[in-house]
């Protein structure tokens, strides 16, 4: 039966299974705004009745789903991670690299066979823990994917600042199999919707807990964000033109961008920005226009700021500023 509704209630009464998929936005010290998802748990666990079996789906604080059965002196609520990149969303859950199932009954392995018989893929690495550990798995997963891209921006910036070849050191690195070549294209610092906000999350989470490493992380991505913006200021521009605010290829968002936080060092300097964005629709962004014609981007330009290298580009290569090395993401 397919049911489409607006109301929380009427879904609740047809659902044997209720996913929450609120966004949970960063606030400004770091931490996820937790209004919404709190908003629907409430609205969720005062209809449900035992039956249901509600799947929290959204990234939120370690003891969170813990935390909310407390509150409601309920048993049937669980979090199970997600995994999605952006731009393959889809591919990601018919392909899913493993599933996680935040508790450990025979309800849960009939979720995790219902999530598996809707893949394409066979022979999927399922985990089960308890909810709290499998919020953790989420929140260091992606930290640590952040910082890898911020080893191998580092790695970038030294190679940039003493004159090095970055792709030759990069690829040698790779050959090493315990490090392997993935996840090594020197970027303006990782960006999009999940990993700043998952990392700053997991630092909060470290409030009482002696750390380095997660601050550092959090920390390095600003770091290389002052770097390119230097490296760019360093030639004198006086229009410097953005080409595209997309996180990556094959993407169409450009929430948290890090091209938007080389944009604003760039302006504090006085120096005009420009914008070549097919996906706005607006004449400005930022107090930064947007120009509509590819061409008169190019014209205007004196330097082209590209986070990753486009083919447009290649007649005007020599105003192009990257770090792109492997044309990859």
């Amino acid at each position: 039966m397919n049911l489409s509704t607006s109301k929380a209630n009427k879904a609740i009464k047809f659902g044997d299974f209720i996913f929450i998929c609120v966004g949970t936005p960063e606030k400004k010290d770091g931490s996820a705004d937790l209004k919404f998802i709190r908003s629907v748990v409430d609205s969720i666990c005062t209809e449900a009745s035992e039956n249901k079996f509600v799947v929290i789906k959204s990234t939120v604080p370690v003891g969170y789903t813990k935390s909310v059965k407390e509150r409601f002196g309920c048993d049937n609520i669980l979090f199970s991670p997600e995994f999605l990149r952006e731009g393959s969303a889809l591919y990601d859950n018919l392909h899913p690299t493993r599933i996680i199932v935040g508790e450990k009954s025979e309800r849960a392995r009939q979720f995790a066979d219902l999530l598996s018989e809707g893949a394409i893929k066979e022979d999927i690495d399922v985990l089960f823990t308890n909810s709290t550990e499998a919020e953790a798995v989420k929140l260091f997963s992606n930290t640590y994917l952040a910082m890898r891209v911020s080893f191998f921006n580092e790695l970038d910036s030294y190679a940039e600042a003493h004159g090095l070849d970055s792709k030759q050191i990069i690829e040698g690195v790779g050959m090493d199999p315990r490090i392997g070549s993935h996840y090594n294209n020197p970027s303006f610092g990782y960006g999009g919707y999940c990993l700043p906000k998952d990392t700053k999350q997991l630092r909060a989470n470290y409030q009482d807990v002696p750390n380095s490493l997660i601050s550092a992380i959090v920390d390095a991505n600003a770091t290389r964000k002052d770097f390119i913006a230097d490296s760019i200021i360093s030639k004198n521009p006086k229009v410097v033109g953005v080409h595209r605010l997309i996180m990556k290829s094959g993407s169409e968002n450009y929430r948290s961008s890090s091209i938007q936080g080389i944009m604003k060092r760039i302006k504090a300097k006085g120096i005009e920005v420009i914008i070549y964005e097919p996906v706005l629709e607006e004449g400005v962004f930022f107090n930064s226009k947007v120009i509509k014609d590819l061409d008169e981007f190019k014209k205007l330009s004196d330097v082209i700021v590209a986070n990753r290298m486009n083919s447009d580009l290649n007649d005007v290569k020599d105003k192009v500023y990257t770090r792109d090395l492997f044309n990859s993401d």
